[in-house]
């Protein structure tokens, strides 16, 4: 049996616990889609046009730096990709690249913004949630850093 957009939403971990309608919502303004590995989800800098709910596989969270391209952070199946969308300037702050096959809920973003205005109820949740999430991903940030630290005060002088 294929899998559709609301079987997919319903069984993905940033759903769960959301108020009743809210998968519903989201599936109204939503598509899987795949991508192969090495193909771009998103590019620093472009219009933040696609909220990504990783359904399989790993996406690559990448920045740019004068020594290459620098996997920051890597995203599974049960994760999402793209949280730009949810505050100005509405553009990417990094790339993300699919490094193995990859399957995706993609969600028209522009849409959702407008249905979430029509059901607040669910938007303030949606919101928490979402500033839930990137308070965890900045938690982890610093303790990579600081393990980066870390590193760097171990190296013998």
């Amino acid at each position: 049996m294929s899998d559709t957009v609301e079987r997919v939403l319903a069984a993905h971990r940033f759903l769960d616990g959301m108020p009743e309608g809210t998968v519903e919502l989201i599936a109204g303004c939503a598509q899987l889609d795949s991508f192969e590995p090495g193909q771009r989800l998103l590019a620093e800098g472009e219009p933040a046009g696609t909220l990504f709910l990783v359904h399989h596989g790993r996406v690559g969270i990448e920045v740019h730096q004068s020594e290459g391209i620098i996997t920051i952070e890597t995203v599974g199946p049960g994760q999402i990709v793209g949280l730009s969308w949810a505050s100005p300037p509405f553009r990417w702050q990094f790339d993300a690249r699919a490094l193995e096959p990859v399957s995706v809920v993609a969600v028209d973003v522009d849409r959702l913004r407008t249905e979430l205005r029509r059901r607040p109820d669910i938007g303030v949740v949606v919101l928490e949630r979402l500033a839930s999430l990137l308070v965890d991903r900045l938690q982890e940030t610093r303790l990579r850093v600081l393990d980066l630290h870390a590193l760097g005060d171990d190296r013998p002088r």
